[in-house]
This record gives C-alpha cells, sequence and structure tokens, in this order.
C-alpha cells in the first residue's frame, strides 16, 4: 500500500473520530441545556405559586364554594372579603372582637344565629373557618338582600354597619358617597381583590374561565 494511501485513510479515520466526538459533545450539551431549561422553567413556577400564596393567599376553598353556591354569592367575592378581613389567617381577632377569616363580632353572630334559625351558638365556633365562612356568607347574602344587589352598599354595611349605609344612601349607595375613608378604602381593597382571585384562583373557586 502507497504512503500517500495510507495517510490518506488515516485522516479520513481522524476526521471521523473527530465528527463523532463533535457530535457527543453536541449531544451532552444539548441534553445540559434542556435540563437546566427544565430546572430553570419549574423554579419559576415554583417561585410564581409562592409568590401568589404570599400576595395573594385562598385557603379552604372547599368550604367558599359550598358557601357560595348555597347563598348564591360569587366566591371571588367572598374571598375578597376574607382577604380585607383577615388575609387568610383562621385566629385573627380584632380589638373591636371581631373573630376568624370573615371577622365576626359576637354581637353580629348571635344576629346570624336568629336570622338563620341557628341555636346554641359559641363565640368560640367563629375560629372554625367552616362555621366562621358559613355565617360570614350568610351576612353578606343578607345585606346584598337588604340592598337590593349593590355590592358597594352591602361590602358598606359589612364595614361600617348598616345604619351607616342606610344615611348615605342605602340601596342608592355608590362609592362616592361613603363618608368613611376607611370603609371606602375597605370597599374598593375587596372589588380589587375580587377580579385578582377570578383572574389567579378560577379553577381552585370553581369559576369559568
Amino acid at each position: 500500500m502507497s504512503p500517500v494511501r495510507t495517510m490518506a485513510r488515516g485522516r479520513s479515520r481522524s476526521a471521523s473520530v473527530t465528527k463523532s466526538r463533535r457530535r457527543r459533545w453536541l449531544w451532552l450539551g444539548a441534553a445540559a441545556l434542556l435540563g437546566i431549561g427544565v430546572a430553570v422553567g419549574i423554579s419559576r413556577i415554583d417561585f410564581e405559586k409562592a409568590l401568589r400564596e404570599i400576595t395573594l393567599p385562598l385557603r379552604h376553598d372547599d368550604i367558599i364554594r359550598q358557601q357560595a353556591a348555597d347563598k348564591n354569592i360569587d366566591p371571588a367575592l367572598i374571598a375578597g372579603v376574607i382577604y380585607a378581613e383577615s388575609r387568610f389567617r383562621d385566629n385573627q381577632e380584632s380589638d373591636a372582637g371581631a373573630l376568624g377569616l370573615m371577622q365576626i363580632t359576637p354581637q353580629t353572630a348571635d344576629v346570624i344565629a336568629h336570622l338563620s334559625g341557628g341555636t346554641q351558638f359559641v363565640t368560640g365556633d367563629l375560629s372554625d373557618p367552616e362555621i366562621n365562612i358559613r355565617y360570614g356568607s350568610y351576612y353578606l347574602r343578607y345585606l346584598l338582600d337588604r340592598y337590593d344587589g349593590n355590592e358597594v352598599a352591602a361590602l358598606a354595611a359589612y364595614n361600617a354597619g348598616p345604619g351607616n349605609v342606610d344615611s348615605w344612601g342605602g340601596a342608592q349607595l355608590d362609592l362616592d358617597s361613603i363618608q368613611f375613608q376607611k370603609t371606602r378604602a375597605y370597599v374598593e381593597q375587596v372589588l380589587e381583590k375580587r377580579k385578582e382571585y377570578r383572574d389567579k384562583y378560577a379553577d381552585d373557586l370553581g369559576l369559568a374561565h
């Protein structure tokens, strides 16, 4: 065999090995990039979920859905009220003695128990998420009916009491007519959070997209 042919064959084998190694490194690089991409994707999803749970928490969505269906209320509205009242902290208690997720006072709870036919009410029951959301949803439904479905009036009454809302315009109340700045801010916050819950937790709250 001629030296020229031998050298050509050697160069061909060397080139083939080089190409094989290059393909192998390309495949390893692609696999590594894919792995990094998947890891980054997962971490981003986890981060976004964790951030959402901090900035817009949702707990007891099964109870909220059940009570919303039973009382014919938008579940996102109930979630918005809970957010404004307690940020979904079960053991929340205000200086005025309001308790639980929807911040119900014992006096209001007694009224709700009387209106709904409930018996043997105990103040400690308001720390129970199911009872608290059931009472709060009942009271919210009562206020919506009282003010002909006017959500601004109902929410203002939930915060400042029906007596104030009646003096501000009752069923005709709008945001600009709310005379307490704190109550106006409360109503605006609930309505804003209602939109966010509808957007971020539609599936959890059983809402159609």
